[in-house]
């Protein structure tokens, strides 16, 4: 019997197909040119074509949070490749599942600088989990089930695959692996049983204990735990910017976001606390502050499934490594054995402080009649929040005012950039939201500078219809970079001032809706007009050119030493 044989190309979507890929977003270019014949030539798989192949891979990403699983994006090989190079870092800084295809030139012209020939798996080596060469179409159905399995497994993360065009043209049968043998990669998810012992013994016997909730909680979907184990416990939860919506925030025992511009509740909770539970974190300089004197008398309990994150920047005290979810399971198991009795006495004492801290507030400071950005935040909140739409934020004063403004109370309602602080993320990202949300609107809160990064993704959004609400943050200014300039290089204000189009005129003419708010009484109607609205919006919030973000600490600084005011030194 005679067997089929199928083209690279064929191979590869049929391999996608089995992973159970629906959507994928991308941009076309010579050397993919077989496999976009292919695409054409089936129905299983949706091809997105976004306007820049940076926006493809935010879209994944986007995709990939909201979802939960990996996203893909495909590009060609020479400036088609190196243009994802920041989504691609991007998704690794902050654990997103990913799988980026890119074309190579012929095997045979490959070191001999051909034409769009880049050495995209060494340009790509440091910002990937993992990456590929295709080097013969027998490997390329393997490679695709080890490339889904490294980037969903362990840390989760973006896996590069690089396919010659003539790899996409040769012709082999079409087998799938059923299981993946790697044996250097072996993730750890099981926590040790010791330590998950003694990690409990000493919460019950901490006197001020407190919960750090981080990204890691969403990636493992082990909020529930969290918050079984947070009330049984009786112990405060504090989160990280990519920790938001792991534990509610509606909860009194939700002292909100930590860091930089978190609560100054948050901060002081932690630095007087003498056991600190981390989960899924990271512990990356925007929440330490100074780590010299960074809770420097708590013991941590620091829980991860990358051994690598583990003491590397806070020492721990008992160190577990394994799945979030599994160990805070077995934890809750554990607790069900045994007859503990909570010292509500010590708990009702530290919960008391805690609320001496709640009231100390940064209270927004007016220096212009125009509109506050915090105000046009917590009206968009407040008129949206029934809705629990999904927000996605680019990088600056904006990002920072929505994440202390939005109260999320579920995971995976807030996509923004965390470790890279990538400008342009938020609208491509919040498309791929879209795709996973079945089209339900996506808020992508943006600053002026930002949403020109990635600014032609309009007519993407516009092609498929995408409900993307633009909610530009316009401030005049490159604004959280002319806040370190007022603040510490005394107003001198270098290359922040920055122009912007007409966003509603730019809207029109690409067939989206444009609208313009000055005034707060307008806030409200220009919100249930975009919202009506069946497709993409972008709404121009005048705002004034010199509000600050606070609670801020300032680079350096123990995260205790929160400024409040612009008076404050």
């Amino acid at each position: 019997m005679n067997k089929i044989m199928y083209s690279g190309a064929e191979i590869l979507l049929k391999s996608l197909v089995k992973e159970g890929v629906k959507e994928i977003f991308g941009y076309p270019g010579g050397v993919v040119l077989p496999l976009y014949d292919a695409l054409y030539m089936q129905d299983e798989i949706k091809h997105y074509l976004v306007r820049h192949e940076q926006a493809a891979v935010h879209a994944a990403e986007g995709y990939a949070r909201v979802s939960g699983k990996a996203g893909v994006a495909i590009v060609t090989s020479g400036p088609g490749a190196c243009n994802t190079i920041t989504g691609l870092a991007n998704a690794y800084y902050d654990g997103t599942p990913l799988i980026l295809i890119t074309g190579q030139v012929n095997s045979k012209l490959i070191g001999g600088d051909a034409f769009q020939e880049a050495d995209i798996v060494g340009i790509t080596r440091s910002c990937c989990k993992h990456n590929y060469l295709v080097k013969d179409v027998k490997d390329l159905a393997r490679i695709v089930k080890e490339a889904f399995y490294i980037a969903t497994t362990g840390k989760k993360g973006p896996v590069v695959i690089d396919i010659p065009v003539d790899i996409f043209n040769a012709k082999y049968e079409f087998n799938y692996p059923k299981n993946v043998e790697l044996p250097g990669y072996n993730p750890t998810y099981k926590g040790h049983p010791l330590q998950i012992q003694k990690a409990l013994n000493t919460l019950f016997e901490a006197k001020r204990p407190v919960i750090i909730s981080g990204g890691g909680v969403v990636a493992s979907n082990a909020h529930r735990e969290l918050k079984e184990l947070a009330e049984k416990l009786k112990i405060p939860v504090v989160h990280t910017l990519m920790g938001s919506g792991t534990y509610p925030d509606n909860l009194e025992t939700s002292l909100g976001m930590m860091g930089m511009h978190g609560n100054y509740c948050a901060n002081l909770t932690v630095c007087n606390a003498d056991v600190i539970f981390a989960i899924g974190t990271r512990f990356s300089d925007r929440i330490t502050g100074c780590l010299k004197r960074f809770a420097r008398d708590a013991q941590v309990i620091h829980v991860d499934i990358d051994p690598c994150s583990i003491s590397k920047n806070v020492k721990a005290t008992i160190p577990i490594v394994g799945d979030i979810k599994n160990i805070l399971a077995a934890m809750l198991q554990e607790l069900s054995k045994k007859h503990h009795k909570i010292n509500n006495e010590l708990k009702d004492k530290w919960f008391r402080e805690i609320e001496e801290w709640k009231k100390k507030i940064a209270i927004p400071q007016k220096t212009s009649d125009k509109l506050s950005a915090i105000t046009v935040l917590q009206a968009i909140y407040d008129y949206t929040k029934k809705d629990e739409p999904v927000v996605s934020t680019e990088v600056g004063q904006h990002q920072m005012w929505c994440a202390q403004n939005f109260k999320f109370n579920h995971p995976r309602k807030l996509i923004t950039s965390g470790g890279l602080g990538t400008m342009g993320f938020g609208f491509p990202a919040a498309m791929g939201a879209c795709v996973a949300n079945k089209n339900n609107y996506v808020l992508n809160i943006a600053g002026d500078g930002s949403i020109q990064m990635n600014i032609q993704e309009l007519m993407t959004c516009v092609d498929y219809k995408f409900k993307v609400i633009n909610c530009i943050i316009n401030n005049g200014y490159l604004g959280m970079v002319r806040q370190w300039q007022e603040k510490i290089y005394n107003k001198h204000y270098s290359q922040t001032k920055i122009s912007s189009p007409d966003f509603v005129k730019l809207a029109q003419s690409y067939g989206a809706l444009g609208i313009r708010v000055e005034k707060e009484e307008e806030i409200i109607p220009a919100l249930k007009k975009a919202i009506e609205f069946k497709g993409p919006v972008m709404i121009d919030f005048v705002c004034e050119n010199f509000e600050m973000v606070y609670p801020w600490v300032l680079a350096g600084e123990p995260i205790d030493k929160v400024l409040l005011s612009r008076e404050e030194v």
